[in-house]
């Protein structure tokens, strides 16, 4: 068991892993914990593992993931979790026992959790809050966020948006293989994640798939985008739009998590600066209904879809039936076809 005080907490700081979620914090401003603090979603917390539960490891700074132990010292960030699959989890109201809810670093208290997650969550023992002076206001992922662009996005380059049914549909996968296509065709491709819950995977796999520069809502200051106000979330796009434009890109790829009823996805989709920046949709769907449905809603909306694509594709008989709704549907194949991936990302651009 440790027990933090003045003398020893920069010691203990020093033994922990950071999470992913504190990666752009410097690792240099954090030099004590302070208890005198209760927590906000963003805060970087001190914490030992108590019991290992569902997640087994946590994904650090670099991308790699450190298998987890009791007694383990970890520096992760507070944040509200939506994750349909996995867990909702809120930020709690003080430093308690609290939940290890997501991989890429989130304390939060788990309030509903799918059947198929058999065990519970790994839990936390927080030992207090990260600060740079026992005077200081809690270090918050908040501070350590990319300057705006002056003049913000431009909408100048071809930019298309992967959104999906809901989370495990295939957006990222889609999203990596879009982007290596765009690569074959010669073409230099930003992406961005503009939603979702932190984590190092999804950064790791458009890396790989040849994207340049590659950000997420982490780079804006955010651990998880769940509860945040629309008019927030819209800005975030406009910002990370910007930010890869300022890059010198030739195509931007921007992943939008979730699915279309989440209320946060919701509500960029139908914001102006969704509208204003986004050439075409990629629509990943995990079951015919759900691609007809999603390609009705957002055509009743005049958004500009443009192909359906995910989970759907490994089934030829889903694929027959989600055909009626008229939108192509195109495989993992396709889209890392440069001819096919250019098409997508040309359509209508002006």
């Amino acid at each position: 068991m440790f027990y933090v005080n003045e003398s020893n907490g920069a010691e203990l700081i020093e033994q922990a892993t950071v999470a992913y979620t504190g990666r752009r914090v410097p690792t240099e401003a954090m030099r004590c914990v302070v208890r005198s603090a209760n927590p906000k979603p963003g805060d970087l917390v001190l914490a030992m593992v108590k019991e290992i539960g569902h997640h087994k490891r946590l994904h650090r700074v670099d991308g790699s993931k450190k298998n987890l132990f009791v007694g383990d010292l970890v520096i992760v960030a507070y944040a509200d979790r939506y994750a349909p699959a996995q867990f909702e989890a809120r930020v709690p109201a003080d430093l308690r026992d609290c939940d290890l809810v997501a991989a890429g670093g989130i304390a939060g208290t788990v309030v509903e959790k799918h059947d198929r997650i058999r065990r519970d969550p790994t839990r936390l023992k927080p030992l207090g809050l990260i600060a740079s002076d026992p005077e200081a206001p809690p270090l918050n992922v908040g501070g350590s966020a990319l300057e705006p662009v002056v003049g913000g996005a431009r909408g100048n380059v071809p930019t298309i948006a992967v959104v999906g049914t809901t989370m495990d549909s295939g957006k990222t996968t889609s999203a990596a293989y879009l982007v290596h296509g765009l690569r074959r065709y010669g073409l230099n491709v930003g992406y961005a994640k503009v939603t979702g819950t932190g984590a190092a995977g999804d950064p790791e796999l458009l890396r790989d798939a040849g994207a340049s520069p590659v950000l997420d809502f982490t780079d804006l200051g955010y651990a998880s985008t769940y509860l945040l106000p629309t008019a927030v979330v819209e800005s975030m796009y406009g910002e990370l739009v910007a930010h890869l434009e300022q890059a010198g890109v030739d195509a931007i790829v921007i992943e939008v998590a979730d699915g279309l009823y989440q209320t946060e996805t919701a509500g960029l989709l139908e914001s102006e600066t969704f509208r204003g920046l986004t050439d075409g949709i990629i629509f990943a769907a995990g079951e015919s209904m759900g691609a007809v449905a999603g390609a009705e809603w957002l055509r009743g909306r005049d958004l500009p879809l443009r192909a359906i694509a995910g989970c759907i594709t490994r089934s030829p008989l889903q694929v027959r039936e989600a055909a009626a709704c008229g939108t192509p549907i195109v495989t993992l194949k396709d889209l890392d076809d440069p001819a096919t991936a250019a098409k997508l990302l040309y359509t209508d651009h002006e």
